[in-house]
This record gives structure tokens, C-alpha cells and sequence, in this order.
């Protein structure tokens, strides 16, 4: 009886497999090595192009982070490159310690890292670290001073890359928030080209707490922005399904607005404060205006540069209300679905 439920959960398996849908997890280990001797990267800073993730190493990654609370927490991705692209397949947490602005790796988590992927290898898992994984819970997903410099280590055992995921804005979006990373070599001249901080633009936009612009700015310079797309695998899939059978009831009877109350008080406040920072250069800017002659070029940077931060606060405020609104159409939703259902008899 055993033999035959071995039998038929392995022939399950089987079924379960598609080689075209799998072959992102069929690691080349000759391909790999020769792109990694020809070091393409080298010549051309902007190389890589994208990071493609597993969906359940996204799942185990954003897990991780929600688990830190407000506290950064920290682990590293498996996996391989191919031609400008970063393939991940899976990820493990690592053993730091995390404060609210920054993680520490030490002598633990080299231990811990070392061992690790040795395991994984004894085990048939072939696949080497390809990057680092960190939290920024409720500030958005971008490299801060810390983080560049740790970037700029790593990057000396090339390729690796740095993921972001924000686990507070994932929750209350109701898409995760990540982002991936690339930092430049020292002494780099972008030569024109965009920086990655460039997100604060126009055409990148994302929303920096007041006490986080800073660190932002002065580093954004020094590292670019990789693409993140996601695929599942077979096996991926059917985990997915199992998970989704036994959690869903949580899934569905949870509030984004109960469990990210605190996150929402921070970005209202954050954005009153930036609303008072604007009022008092715009007062600054005409009464200093009152007392100096005219000028027709300070006057239109002047007003530009008011108009573009003004601009960013409307843009906070409507992602502030648009999470809002889209929290209470839910949980409006699932009380006129749920409304009346009789509990289950003990």
C-alpha cells in the first residue's frame, strides 16, 4: 500500500511538469560560468536589464519582510544570469540584525550563507547567489547610502544584484512593491544618461517620507533600475493552489486598512509636514521677493522648481486617498457578500 502511494504521488509529480513552462528552472551551468568569464557587464555598466523571479521565491521574500514588522530584514537570492537578465529561483532569509533604517549582516550570517548554499549543492541545487534581498517597510523601494555601499561589495564578486520590497505599501496597494537595483562603478560618468534615482521624475515617480528625501537624493545618482517580472512554474502553481486552499479564508476576512492603520497615519503625517515645508518656501520666496529687484530667470526656476514640489504633495495625496478608497471599496465588498451568511455549527 505504501509502495503504490509513493508510486502514484511520484508519477504525480510527473504529470505536473511541463518542460517548456519549467525551463527557467533548468539550470546551464557551462552557460552560466562562460557569460560569467566574459564578464559583459564590465564593458558596459548598464548590462543587465532585468531580473525575472520565481513566484514562490517573490512569495518567500515578501513573507520575510512583512515578518520584520517596521524593522529591515535581510536574505539572498539563488539563481543563475543569462544574456542581460538575472533569473531567480529561489531565496532564503539570513540570520541579522535589523533596525528600523538599515540591516546588519555579520559573522552569523557568512556562516550561515556559506552553509547554506553548501547544503544546496549536496543536494543537487546548482544554483549560485545571484543577489540580496532588504526591506524598507513603508518608504518605498530604492538604495539607500547604506545600501549602495553594501551594493558596491557585492558587486565586487560580480554579477549580483539588490532587490527592495516594501512589505507596508504591498499590503495597502495590494500588489507588491519591489524594486531592483544595479549600482554604477566608481568613477562612472553617466555620460547624460538617466540616472536611477531618477525615479523622482516626472516619469518615475515615487513618493519619498520627508525624512527619507535626503539619503535619497544625495545617492541617487549612483545606481540604475533593473525590470522585475514574475513567472510560475509548474510545481510553482500547484504550491500556489495549496496555499491559496488553506489561507484564503484569512485572505479574504483581513482589512488592508486594519493592518496598515499605522502606515497610513505615518503617510498622512508625512504629507502635512510636507504640505508646511512647501507653505514656508513659498512665504520665504515672496518675501524675499518683496526686498530684491526682479529677475526674470531666478523668478521662473524659482517657481518651477515650487510648481514641481507642490506638484509631487498632489501626488502623494492622491496615492494617500487612492489606497484609502480602494480599502474601504473592499472591505464594503465583502461585507455585502458575507452579510447574513449563517457560521458554521461546532
Amino acid at each position: 500500500m505504501q509502495a503504490a502511494q509513493q508510486s502514484w504521488e511520484i508519477s504525480n509529480n510527473i504529470d505536473i511538469v511541463d518542460p517548456q513552462r519549467d525551463a527557467l528552472y533548468r539550470y546551464d551551468e557551462e552557460a552560466h560560468r562562460a557569460l560569467v568569464e566574459a564578464r559583459p557587464w564590465t564593458k558596459d555598466p548598464r548590462y543587465f536589464k532585468s531580473v525575472r523571479i520565481s513566484a514562490v521565491a517573490l512569495l518567500k521574500m515578501v513573507m520575510h519582510a512583512r515578518s520584520g514588522g517596521s524593522l529591515e530584514v535581510m536574505g539572498l537570492m539563488q539563481g543563475y544570469i543569462a544574456e542581460e537578465t538575472f533569473v531567480v529561483t529561489d531565496a532564503f532569509r539570513l540570520p541579522v540584525e535589523g533596525t528600523e533604517t538599515r540591516v546588519n549582516a555579520q559573522d552569523e550570517a557568512n556562516e550561515y550563507m556559506v552553509s547554506y548554499l553548501q547544503a544546496s549543492r549536496e543536494s543537487g541545487r546548482l544554483e549560485n547567489a545571484v543577489g540580496w534581498y532588504h526591506s524598507h517597510p513603508g518608504y518605498g523601494c530604492w538604495l539607500s547610502g547604506i545600501d549602495v555601499s553594501t551594493q558596491m561589495m557585492q558587486q565586487m564578486s560580480d554579477p549580483f544584484v539588490a532587490v527592495v520590497i516594501d512589505p507596508e505599501r504591498t499590503i495597502s496597494t495590494g500588489k507588491v512593491e519591489i524594486g531592483a537595483f544595479r549600482t554604477f562603478p566608481q568613477g562612472y560618468s553617466q555620460r547624460g544618461d538617466k540616472a536611477g534615482g531618477d525615479a523622482s521624475e516626472d516619469n518615475e515617480y515615487q513618493s519619498i517620507p520627508l525624512n527619507k528625501i535626503e539619503d535619497f537624493g544625495a545617492h541617487a545618482s549612483q545606481y540604475y533600475a533593473l525590470e522585475v517580472s514574475h513567472y510560475k512554474s509548474t510545481v510553482d502553481t500547484k504550491l500556489l493552489s495549496l496555499l491559496w486552499n488553506k489561507y484564503w479564508v484569512a485572505t479574504l476576512s483581513q482589512s488592508p486598512l486594519f493592518t496598515t492603520r499605522d502606515y497610513g497615519s505615518k503617510q498622512i503625517t508625512d504629507l502635512s509636514q510636507k504640505v508646511k515645508k512647501a507653505s514656508r518656501s513659498i512665504e520665504s520666496g515672496t518675501n524675499t521677493s518683496r526686498f530684491s529687484m526682479p529677475g526674470p530667470a531666478l523668478s521662473s526656476s524659482t517657481s518651477a522648481a515650487t510648481d514641481k514640489q507642490i506638484g509631487k504633495i498632489v501626488r502623494d495625496g492622491q496615492r494617500i486617498v487612492a489606497e484609502e478608497v480602494s480599502g474601504l471599496i473592499a472591505s464594503d465588498v465583502k461585507q455585502t457578500l458575507f452579510r447574513g451568511v449563517a457560521q458554521p455549527s461546532v
